[in-house]
């Protein structure tokens, strides 16, 4: 039988992949140790280079509002009242693969750690310091995590990342994907579900032979 295992898409900025961090952390609680979760970051706004307007602002916040009433999770609104902000995802999504490169174990602790910086600690996720200063509060090595995270290689393999996510044809995060190593791929999930609606479909990817 090939082994199974689950592909998560997502994005450290996406607010509907931070209300679905608590039911990603658990799946990986009740299925880590016999089915690998591998994270593929999507790129959700990878390489913005405009500052956000009044009009991006009203437009995230609407958002931010309707996933904090479906999830419960925590919003720091305050994130609004700053000027200039640019929402780059790509500085981010490389810290979670080189993370996942220097501590492949961690890299989902990485992805939880990030939401909850950006989300409701108001930190700035696209910068390079920030996220050295988490990776190491997590407790990765922060000089290993720089140097990997500033390399030509994390660079590439991050742009991979959004590559596959296309090629995935995944339009939305977060999104989670049952495989095999011979190919075999079933959608679980594509945007929000809950744990108790989505173990179901688990279950049944996990039986099946």
């Amino acid at each position: 039988m090939a082994q199974k295992q689950l592909f998560y898409f997502a994005d450290p900025m996406c607010s509907w992949c931070w209300g679905f961090s608590a039911v990603i952390g658990a799946i990986k609680t009740r299925y880590g140790c016999s089915v690998p979760i591998h994270p593929v970051m999507g790129g959700l706004r990878a390489g913005n280079a405009k500052p956000m307007s009044d009009e991006d602002k009203a437009y995230v916040r609407e958002h931010w509002e309707h996933v904090q009433a479906r999830t419960g999770q925590d919003f720091d609104f305050s994130f609004f009242e700053r000027d200039g902000f640019v929402y780059d995802t790509e500085p981010a999504c490389r810290a979670v693969v080189s993370a996942r490169r220097v501590a492949p174990a961690r890299a989902l602790d990485m992805l939880a750690g990030l939401h909850r910086a950006f989300y409701v600690e108001g930190r700035d996720t696209t910068r390079a310091d920030a996220l050295c200063e988490i990776a190491s509060e997590l407790g990765l090595d922060e000089n290993a995590f720089r140097q990997d995270y500033l390399s030509e290689e994390a660079i590439k393999e991050t742009r991979g990342d959004f590559f596959v996510t296309r090629k995935a044809r995944v339009q939305g995060f977060p999104t989670l994907v049952g495989g095999t190593e011979e190919g075999a791929l079933t959608l679980l999930t594509h945007g929000y579900s809950t744990l108790e609606d989505l173990e179901p479909a688990i279950a049944r990817w996990m039986l099946d032979e």
